[in-house]
């Protein structure tokens, strides 16, 4: 598919073709493609029984990983809509792009406690996960006390990510210890997305430990990845490669 035929598809009647064509562009980052993206944001077309907006999801995902701070009121709005999984892309985008003038929005909604749509539950009636994460990404030490709250979150999961939040908040590794114990306590389907958060802090000293989890060396590889990724964009440069060392002997191990 070229450039051209993914931003036609985006406009095909088709709703699957669409679909894809959004995934395409943002698999691909094509900035070319972001207005007309920002338009799929307000899309009403492509919507399930249950009132979720699967073409505005993939759009705000596409948003977030072409980067470009056009894309930022849009996604705004997004965090109102009642489609959980909609204000849950909107969230991770904002946070990749580094949009501090979320914070108050994102703050607000991790503290709504109203189920909006019947695609919340009564214990997870935020995305609690990708609020979180953003806030971290965004520095939000305004945020600190209510991200702490939710350390003690009754579903694992919430918790885990509240943990990397505020390693990536406070840079006291002791939330790393304790996300390790987290883990290690945890089933091998909830380790498989626990080792991304861990993965999320880029504190090199937990590679060895990462490798020891129960989860299939797929997501071990992609944690560990993840981890080097986020070392490294905390890093000077040139970087000291001696101390990826371990990181990538533990990943070709792995393979």
């Amino acid at each position: 598919m070229t450039v051209a035929e993914a931003i036609a598809q985006l406009q095909a009647p088709d709703l699957s073709q669409r679909y894809y064509a959004a995934w395409w562009l943002g698999r691909f980052r094509v900035k070319v493609a972001v207005p007309i993206l920002i338009q799929a944001l307000q899309d009403e077309s492509d919507r399930t029984e249950l009132g979720g907006y699967p073409l505005r999801r993939n759009a705000a995902r596409a948003l977030g990983q072409i980067g470009d701070p056009q894309a930022i009121p849009g996604l705004l709005a997004c965090l109102g809509v009642a489609d959980f999984q909609l204000r849950s892309a909107a969230a991770t985008a904002l946070g990749l792009l580094g949009a501090t003038q979320a914070i108050p929005d994102l703050v607000s909604l991790l503290m709504a406690t109203e189920v909006p749509s019947a695609l919340g539950t009564e214990e997870l009636p935020q995305p609690y996960p990708a609020i979180l994460l953003a806030l971290g990404r965004l520095n939000a030490q305004v945020a600190r006390p209510q991200i702490q709250s939710f350390l003690t979150h009754p579903l694992p999961r919430v918790r885990s990510v509240a943990l990397c939040t505020m390693y990536l908040l406070t840079q006291d590794s002791d939330y790393v210890q304790q996300l390790l114990v987290l883990i290690n306590r945890a089933e091998t389907r909830l380790q498989r997305v626990m080792l991304a958060d861990l993965g999320e802090t880029g504190y090199l000293p937990v590679a060895a430990a990462m490798v020891q989890a129960q989860a299939e060396p797929s997501f071990k590889l992609m944690g560990l990845h993840r981890l080097l990724s986020q070392w490294l964009s905390t890093q000077p440069q040139p970087p000291d490669w001696a101390a990826a060392g371990t990181v990538f002997r533990l990943m070709d191990q792995l393979l």
